[in-house]
C-alpha cells in the first residue's frame, strides 16, 4: 500500500513536470520545472518501488536515484548556459546580468572582465 502510494505521487510530480514544461513562458522556468519536479517524483516513484519489489533487490533502484540526482544540477546549468549563449532567445534575467561584462576567450579558457 505504501509503494503504491508513493509510485502515484511520484507520477503525480512528473506529470506536474510536463505540464510545467509546457506552461511556462520562459526557458529558465521551464528548465527549473523539469529538473526539479522530475526528480523527486522519479525518487518517489523508485522508493515506492522499492516497497513493492522483493527485500534486497533494491541496488538497480538505489543507483538509478543516485545517478538522477548526480546528472540533472549538470544538465541544468549546461541548458541555462547554453540558452543564455544562444543568439535568438531572450534569456530573462530579473534583477541583475552578472555574466554581460563577461567576454569569452576560445583559446585563453579564463573569462576576462571589462573592470
Amino acid at each position: 500500500m505504501i509503494g503504491e502510494v508513493l509510485a502515484l505521487t511520484g507520477a503525480l510530480l512528473t506529470l506536474l513536470a510536463a505540464i510545467g514544461v509546457v506552461r511556462f513562458r520562459d526557458v529558465l522556468e521551464r528548465m527549473h520545472a523539469v529538473t526539479k519536479a522530475s526528480t523527486v517524483g522519479l525518487l518517489f516513484v523508485l522508493i515506492g518501488t522499492a516497497f513493492a519489489v522483493p527485500a534486497g533487490d533494491i541496488t538497480t533502484l538505489v543507483l538509478a536515484g543516485l545517478s538522477q540526482i548526480v546528472t540533472m544540477p549538470v544538465g541544468a546549468f549546461l541548458i541555462g548556459r547554453a540558452t543564455y549563449r544562444a543568439e535568438g532567445i531572450e534569456p530573462r534575467v530579473d534583477v541583475v546580468d552578472e555574466l554581460a561584462g563577461v567576454e569569452v576567450d576560445a583559446e585563453a579558457g579564463p573569462l576576462t572582465t571589462d573592470h
